[in-house]
């Protein structure tokens, strides 16, 4: 399960969530792991005094953590010089990891050898990365290439997959959707540019997304990762406020 600005990024980077909020999902955070289910934390922070207490107070929860210098997820944070609790180990499921890098946007990274080299040198457990660098997807060899950590341990490779979203910048997008929508697209995400909200229960949104041999899910399957990363399973949330305002 995984959680954002639990402890610094909400409303803003380096800013503690209001009490209630924060009291609310550290309780969720805590049931979910009480229960074993494994909690994924991202903090955005980059004051080093903020960073030292989300990894602390993540690992006082028993949360696996990742404190994000960068909001957009596009790089690998100058600090701390290695991943906080770094080990040689083998990591052969979530619950071995002892940190992870979260870094789903390569822009900054001219060419996918670059983004592969720049994650190679590094001793993340787990990466969490996107299939595609610039529209192009990475192939079960390139992402072979990253499940070893530069001190020899084995690592996990996840993949990103946004499920409760389409995004008007990947391969399965209609430029003729934004004047004929099919039923299954709702608005635009405001804060999110080229995002939009999906009736995720659509049986023609579904088969993009899994399911058959042209999916996303069997790209992420067929270029080897371990593991798909979920974002937007709350989009019921959105229909839930629509519904309350009719």
């Amino acid at each position: 399960m995984g959680a954002e600005s639990l402890f610094y990024g909400y409303p803003g980077d380096d800013e503690p969530p209001p009490a209630g909020a924060s009291e609310y999902m550290l309780k969720l955070c805590c049931l979910y792991a009480q229960n074993g289910v494994r909690v994924l934390v991202t903090d955005y922070c980059s004051a080093v005094s903020k960073i030292n207490t989300s990894y602390r107070r993540n690992q006082e929860n028993g949360f696996l953590s990742f404190a994000a210098d960068k909001r957009n997820l596009t790089a690998i944070p100058k600090y701390p010089n290695e991943p906080y609790n770094v080990n040689s180990n083998d990591i052969k499921t979530v619950w071995d990891a002892e940190n992870f890098l979260y870094l789903i946007n390569s822009k900054k990274f001219s060419t996918k050898r670059q983004f592969i080299d720049a994650l190679k040198n590094t001793d993340y457990d787990m990466i969490i990365m996107d299939l595609f660098h610039f529209e192009k997807a990475y192939t079960a060899s390139e992402i072979r290439e990253l499940k070893t950590k530069r001190n020899g341990g084995k690592r996990l490779v996840i993949c990103y997959m946004s499920i409760g979203e389409a995004e008007d910048y990947r391969y399965y997008w209609n430029g003729a959707w934004k004047t004929d929508k099919p039923a299954w697209l709702a608005e635009e995400n405001p804060h999110w540019k080229g995002n939009y909200v999906i009736k995720y229960w659509d049986v023609d949104w579904q088969k993009i997304i899994t399911g058959n041999d042209g999916s996303y899910q069997k790209k992420i399957l067929d270029a080897g990762f371990d593991g798909v990363y979920l974002d937007i399973i709350d989009a019921f949330e959105y229909f839930e406020k629509e519904s309350a305002r009719r």
